[in-house]
């Protein structure tokens, strides 16, 4: 079966950066609802357009393809007295952005009575390349169009 909109795709994708670092080994499969439905990144998504299992492709993609550039006005610092407890560095809290809606932060550094914060993703600003292999290509279930992404063992989980 080739790889159209609405079929569930399940790949191994190795993730690198442009020094080698190796953000993902691609031994674990992961699986997408294929058709635009933000499952996975455009450009990745447009290769692997009419392809089918077996299929293998290497991509490199720009921040701007991936991630995103960093946003330096994403970076910011609160009161550790305001700061809740358990969370460490390398967590998460939500907080307000600086557009005004909720955005997820990363704990950077704890310094004395002030935590670093980073509202980037982590993997922002750096271009990647993805080392893809198809394994499997199945017609989605409708209820799994209805969701909007593939369920089962390499999808989500409800």
């Amino acid at each position: 079966m080739n790889i159209t909109k609405d079929t569930a795709v399940t790949l191994r994708m190795k993730v690198t950066d442009s020094q080698g670092n190796i953000y993902d080994d691609g031994k674990k499969p992961v699986s997408y609802l294929h058709g635009d439905y933000d499952n996975l990144f455009a450009k990745l998504e447009a290769a692997l357009e009419g392809q089918e299992a077996g299929y293998q492709t290497t991509l490199e993609l720009s921040p701007a393809d991936a991630f995103g550039e960093r946003d330096e006005a994403l970076v910011t610092t609160m009161a550790k007295v305001d700061f809740p407890p358990g969370v460490k560095v390398g967590g998460q809290i939500q907080r307000t952005g600086p557009d005004g809606e909720p955005r997820y932060y990363f704990v950077t550094k704890i310094k004395g009575p002030t935590v670093l914060l980073d509202g980037n993703h982590p993997l922002c600003g750096k271009t990647l390349r993805f080392a893809i292999k198809v394994v499997d290509v199945r017609a989605a279930t409708a209820e799994e169009i209805a969701h909007q992404h593939v369920h089962g063992e390499h999808g989500h989980q409800h």
